[in-house]
């Protein structure tokens, strides 16, 4: 993560000295620690998207398409599903899981 700063690291240090204060340098290790955190969160966000399954890709789309909250009978009628079990544990589930999609009603999880 310094590396790539590595002249402001330097710079940093200098000042630091300098002023015989560690503020400075604090406060560009801090920048770079937030600047590291905030790039791995969004890192973390590609990675999920391109590791889901093929059955939760399709249903997200689906829903993307909708760009409305559906049921799951139309969900699966969307994606010409037939088997409620097969469709609630190959894509419902770990959609949710993934946090990918959430309940329309979270305390009433049978609700349509």
């Amino acid at each position: 993560m310094v590396h790539a700063h590595q002249s402001e690291y330097y710079q940093a240090i200098n000042l630091s000295t300098k002023k015989t204060d560690s503020a400075p340098f604090i406060e560009f290790m801090l920048s770079v620690i937030l600047e590291t955190i905030e790039s791995a969160g969004r890192s973390a966000t590609l990675q999920v998207s391109q590791q889901v399954t093929p059955q939760v890709e399709r249903l997200i789309k689906a829903l993307y398409k909708a760009g409305k909250p559906l049921n799951r009978s139309t969900l699966q009628t969307r994606l010409s599903l037939k088997d409620r079990e097969s469709f609630r544990e190959r894509y419902l589930k770990p959609a949710l899981q993934a946090g990918l999609i959430e309940m329309t009603i979270p305390g009433k999880p049978s609700s349509r």
